[in-house]
């Protein structure tokens, strides 16, 4: 049904969106305010039926990514439950002008049409999306304005004192202010002081979930958790704000402030948790554990493995478990880090813990991957033959689309559209004239884009396929060449090894669209250690 003409006297469903950016009583009441005017509006027009009422509450509108409701009157329409939609004004859509034209369009390409009753701007009108584009802009630059003045103004309210956060152990934030938990505060004394007498992060996390102690923040207590705990200077009475930023009004996005914007520091700001002698000389013993930045890449690399192993058993990381023997044998092997902290699978207070998964030895894993080796080289040709004649299939059935002529015919029918606003505008053709033809071209050149939308689509699938095949047959030649054990070369070809219980696990390598399980078993201790491979099966 085509409902653009005469809109107000055809018998359609017309629904109402209507939001407000915060819950306040206030707003909630002018919520209340929009869905009583709204309802009043349709039901004064005979020929519409009023649908059903969307509306978000408490809801920024500069992104619809959290709007429920709105996604949900979008989905409805295009699915053509709802004819028309009315709202107070472009603000109340969306502040975002992109967002805004590609709702609307959409919803235009299907003949569903925005009202914007302030604005008075339907969408359906010829002229409605230039007039929407200029509302949308005006809204999206208020919106700037006002995170600005928001932004300068916490800035001023902070170098005042006040706080602004959540909760965390030891304190609550009532009205800005921070007040002392005393149950809480006990706990939080008692981490700082076992830090002090030589336990580290990972012992106390394993102590407070075993005593079941609750962290504010986290599902359960990890060493990252009480590392950030012993570094929040909160504790100490000192106040750091504006740690994190928005990168932007649009997005809402946050990111640690490394220096891009100002931070707020107040000393001795209330009342501290922690004297400041014990502070410091906690802020002194986290600096001498921590190693420096070349240590630290040195650690994460000294393996051949390092973060390569995953647990088939609970999804963790495996880590290094070296051992020294009394006759200086050195044993190697690799222990989820989940059951290494944590124990056997178990459940503590409302959390499971731990895992049931086994350590391997390395020579286990340098077995397989020697087999997965071999498995290639003697595959080579089948493999590679393989890999060419998808690439030929790929680019005999798909050939790649020029899209120069789709986008000279759309830059033509845009030219066109521009000549027949000019005859509009010195009386040549009426109105009506003009709108009939812009319908005509706007469609043409949806139906064009859609075109080009599509062929590159294609090419650059085309161009994927190509380019993962021949990184395939690289990766295979760079398996070929290895002529002997080599743990360092490993490392560059493993993408990855899933470890199961029962003596099975996978090989993965960089490219290769398959993996191979081996279910394997070991004899014997030390130097007399052997793994025998029993089964091998191709996993894709």
């Amino acid at each position: 049904m085509n409902i653009s003409n005469n809109i107000w006297s055809q018998k359609i469903v017309v629904s109402p969106y209507c939001r407000v950016s915060t819950d306040k009583d206030d707003q909630v009441n002018s919520l209340d305010s929009q869905i009583k005017y709204f309802s009043s509006f349709i039901k004064n027009h005979p020929n519409w039926t009023l649908g059903e009422i969307y509306y978000d509450e408490g809801i920024s509108g500069t992104s619809v990514k959290k709007r429920k409701n709105f996604n949900r009157l979008i989905d409805d329409a295009l699915a053509g439950r709802v004819q028309f939609i009315i709202t107070k004004e472009v603000s109340r859509f969306a502040r975002n002008t992109v967002d805004t034209l590609v709702f609307t369009r959409q919803l235009k390409d299907r003949n569903v049409g925005v009202y914007f009753v302030l604005d008075n701007i339907n969408t359906l009108d010829s002229d409605g999306e230039l007039r929407l584009t200029i509302m949308a802009s005006l809204a999206q630059e208020e919106s700037r304005k006002t995170s600005e003045r928001v932004k300068w103004g916490q800035k001023r309210r902070m170098e005042q004192g006040v706080v602004f956060g959540h909760d965390l152990l030891g304190y609550s934030v009532v009205n800005g202010i921070l007040i002392i938990k005393p149950d809480e505060a006990k706990l939080v004394k008692t981490i700082f002081n076992k830090f002090l007498e030589g336990f580290g992060s990972h012992s106390l996390a394993q102590i407070l979930r075993t005593n079941g102690a609750k962290s504010r923040h986290s599902k359960q207590w990890c060493n990252t958790t009480v590392l950030k705990m012993l570094r929040n200077e909160k504790y100490v009475g000192d106040l750091c704000q504006k740690k994190t930023y928005t990168t932007d009004f649009l997005s809402h996005n946050r990111k640690y402030n490394r220096n891009l914007d100002d931070m707020v520091y107040l000393k001795d700001h209330h009342e501290p948790i922690i004297d400041r002698d014990t502070w410091q000389k906690v802020q002194q013993e986290l600096a001498r554990r921590s190693p420096d930045d070349v240590i630290k890449s040195k650690h994460s690399n000294r393996y051949w493995c390092s973060g390569k192993l995953v647990c088939g058993e609970c999804g963790r990381r495996f880590a290094k478990r070296a051992k020294k023997l009394k006759n200086g044998e050195n044993i190697k092997a690799w222990r989820c880090y989940n059951a290494a902290c944590n124990g056997r699978k178990k459940t503590i207070g409302d959390t499971q813990v731990g895992c049931d998964s086994f350590a391997v030895n390395e020579a286990v894993l340098v077995k397989c991957i020697g087999e997965t080796i071999n498995y290639v080289k003697q595959n080579e040709s089948l493999l590679i033959d393989e890999m060419l004649s998808e690439i030929k299939s790929v680019q005999s059935q798909s050939k790649p689309i020029n899209t120069a002529e789709l986008l000279s015919k759309i830059t033509d029918l845009q030219s066109l559209k521009s000549k027949a606003i000019d005859l509009a505008l010195k009386g040549f053709i009426t109105n009506d004239d003009l709108k009939r033809q812009n319908d005509y071209y706007d469609k043409e050149i949806t139906i064009l884009s859609n075109q080009v939308d599509d062929a590159k689509k294609t090419n650059n699938l085309i161009e994927t396929q190509v380019f993962e095949t021949q990184k395939y047959i690289g990766e295979i030649n760079k398996i070929l060449s290895l002529k002997e054990e080599n743990l360092l070369l490993y490392k560059e070809i493993l993408n990855k090894i899933i470890l199961y219980n029962d003596r099975i696990l996978t090989v993965y390598f960089h490219h290769l669209p398959f993996g191979l399980k081996f279910k394997y078993k070991t004899l014997g201790r030390l130097k007399t250690y052997t793994v025998d491979i029993l089964d091998t099966e191709i996993v894709t």
